[in-house]
């Protein structure tokens, strides 16, 4: 039997970008082959409401796929499906909005099996009849096979939900409006999740979540394990050979997590995102973030007093309302002193229903973009210093293609004499030199395959 075809297109941020990855995996491993948006007859589209372009830009994709020759069901969950869900089901009776992301296999296994047309070819093949008994008895769970990851990735690292949802109320999000409380992944789910990983032979995992550093889970016994915790449970319970932090608040790194990085450089990458989303005082404060210019400063020296090796990364703001010169210009004195090894520059967007859309002394767009390109020429010299300050030390390299690959660092390397077969291998390398286009280049240090 032919077997059902199935699309799943991403929009918006990196946890998104995980969660429509696990989705994939579920569909694979329920009996559905993944192929090219116009070849499916189930589209999945996880939307993005975190600017209102990025709600534009929503709809014009599920428009898109409902008018697609085949008719194909298209299943819309994500952010806009929980803010404004009525604006996307009004574009075809063929769309069908899912709230839970957790329940999106289950959902398109139940309007694949509603269908009737088989003169179209849109059938179940064994393994999906007899998912679709299993869910119907009520069981919703979505087992992933490890092939199932294996078949999907085209690179070499995983992403890991073990987070959703924000309790902060930062002027300019809404995003906790569409996801709701913070809550968290069971442990023992997330063990079972990077254990599907290392069986895929994934060489590295990637820890996300919206509000990463907001882990907690309770244990039997009482125990809280928060952020720090669970990643020394997953270096002790799994043999993944490397894993990855995602995006962190800059004030829910603490000590204890950074000393368990230290202690495990060998399988923890030494890299932190920091979306610090500006460095002056008065900004950050009508941003409703809730930690001082200064903090910030303090937390970085003493990670680095803690782990010397780390990469630190940043997402930025510029032209937040009411951001004059002086404060813009602490700004970049701020990242400055901070030596950033990358930065996510954004000019300000207003999102209608925040704080800071309705705020006074809104910028001006060609003020925005000045500050823009100023900020983008420094994080350009920034990420060449950092990348400079590594020849001669050793990282480990995750191999995206036969000889270029990422650092635990995060920076861009060549592998000089990477032997053939080198894609999704993981090895450690010693660097070497810089070239002018920003790679860096390595050898690699006793590799055994």
């Amino acid at each position: 039997m032919r077997k059902t075809t199935a699309s799943v297109i991403n929009l918006g941020c990196r946890v998104n970008r995980v969660e429509s990855d696990k989705i994939a995996v579920g569909l694979i491993s329920h009996g559905f082959e993944l192929v090219d948006e116009e070849e499916a007859q189930l589209i999945v589209i996880n939307t993005c409401a975190v600017t209102g372009e990025a709600e534009a830009k929503t709809r014009k994709a599920v428009r898109k796929a409902a008018g697609r020759p085949l008719e194909p069901i298209v299943i819309v969950t994500g952010c806009v499906v929980n803010l404004n869900p009525g604006e996307l089901t009004s574009i075809s009776d063929r769309v069908i909005a899912e709230p839970s992301k957790v329940d999106v296999v289950s959902r398109a296994l139940h309007a694949i099996g509603d269908m009737t047309d088989s003169s179209e070819g849109r059938h179940l093949d064994d393994r999906e009849s007899s998912t679709m008994l299993s869910v119907s008895s009520g069981e919703a769970h979505v087992d992933e096979d490890p092939h199932a990851i294996s078949d999907l990735l085209g690179r070499s690292r995983y992403g890991i939900k073990i987070q959703d949802g924000c309790n902060h109320r930062c002027t300019y999000c809404i995003v906790w409006k569409a996801r709701g409380p913070e809550r968290s992944v069971p442990l023992d789910s997330v063990i079972r999740d990077v254990r599907s990983a290392e069986l895929a032979g994934v060489p590295e995992v990637v820890l996300t979540g919206v509000n990463l550093g907001a882990y907690r889970y309770e244990l039997a016994d009482g125990t809280v394990v928060g952020i720090a915790r669970l990643l020394q449970e997953i270096l002790d319970q799994t043999a993944i050979p490397q894993v990855r932090l995602s995006s962190i608040e800059p004030m829910d790194v603490d000590l204890d997590l950074v000393r368990v990085m230290s202690c495990n450089q060998d399988r923890v990458a030494p890299f932190l995102h920091l979306p610090i989303q500006s460095g002056c005082m008065q900004t950050l404060r009508r941003m409703g973030r809730p930690y001082s210019a200064e903090t910030l400063l303090a937390n970085v020296n003493a990670i680095r007093d803690i782990l010397p090796s780390v990469s630190i990364s940043c997402d930025l703001i510029v032209g937040f309302p009411g951001e004059t010169d002086e404060e813009f210009a602490r700004t970049l004195e701020a990242c400055r002193k901070i030596g950033f090894s990358r930065m996510h520059v954004f000019r300000y967007s207003k999102r209608p229903g925040t704080p800071a859309a309705a705020a006074p002394n809104q910028v001006d767009p060609k003020v925005m973009a000045a500050r823009s390109a100023r900020v983008r020429r420094l994080a350009e010299q920034m990420a060449r210093q950092d990348a400079a300050s590594r020849i001669g030390s050793v990282e480990n390299a995750v191999f995206e293609y036969e000889d270029k690959g990422t650092l635990g660092s995060f920076h861009k390397v060549i592998i000089e004499d990477a032997p053939a077969g080198m894609r999704g291998a993981i090895a450690p390398v010693r660097i070497v030199s810089l070239d002018d286009d920003g790679y860096l280049h390595a050898r690699l240090v006793d590799y055994q395959s």
